[in-house]
């Protein structure tokens, strides 16, 4: 494959920086970075999509493929890779969303094909959506419903719905089953 060599960079810290830099720019790649400081990178995929704003966005993460690679491809990724691979993998990755290709790793590609088997059972997790998926993980990681309403900038009662939520379709009952799942289930 040829290589792309007459690339210009540009980084954003944030959602809004993101996103006034994008629609003064023609960007012909985006990487993405799921933890941004003040929206998570899924959610401005989609806001990405829903306005039409058409670049190719490869997903940046540090959690694993089993974790967000299907989640980001669902929600319009042209690409996702694990910051661990990154070393090997980023290079290529970016040189075909550039050629108007997508990106996938080999173990993405299991992913996604599994999900096509019917026969396999999907784990409690993936019945979530990604605002319960979110509260899961940071309920894990210890912190209160009013912690995680100030970090995802949503109300109190939300996050409580959404906490509700998890419960009910994971079948648990407390933040102490939601924390042994997630670590059982290597999530974090």
């Amino acid at each position: 494959m040829d290589e792309i060599t007459d690339i210009e960079f540009g980084e954003a810290t944030n959602a809004a920086e993101l996103f006034q830099k994008i629609k003064g720019e023609a960007w012909d790649a985006l990487i993405l970075d799921v933890n941004l400081p003040d929206k998570n990178g899924l959610e401005i995929l989609k806001q990405i999509k829903s306005e039409a704003i058409r670049v190719p966005v490869l997903v940046f993460s540090m959690h694993s493929e089993e974790q967000i690679a299907v989640r980001a491809l669902r929600a319009g990724a042209a690409g996702y890779l694990c910051k661990t691979s990154a070393d090997f993998e980023l290079g290529k990755a970016v040189n075909l969303l550039l050629t108007g290709r997508k990106y996938i790793t080999s173990s993405v590609a299991e992913l996604l094909l599994s999900h096509f088997d019917e026969t396999i059972e999907k784990a409690a997790h993936e019945l979530l959506s990604d605002r319960e998926y979110q509260t899961l993980i940071l309920i894990a990681a210890g912190k209160s419903v009013s912690q995680i309403a100030a970090e995802l900038s949503l109300g109190v009662p939300t996050i409580s719905t959404y906490r509700a939520r998890i419960l009910e379709k994971m079948r648990l009952k407390n933040n102490a089953e939601i924390t042994h799942y997630v670590i059982e289930n290597r999530l974090t």
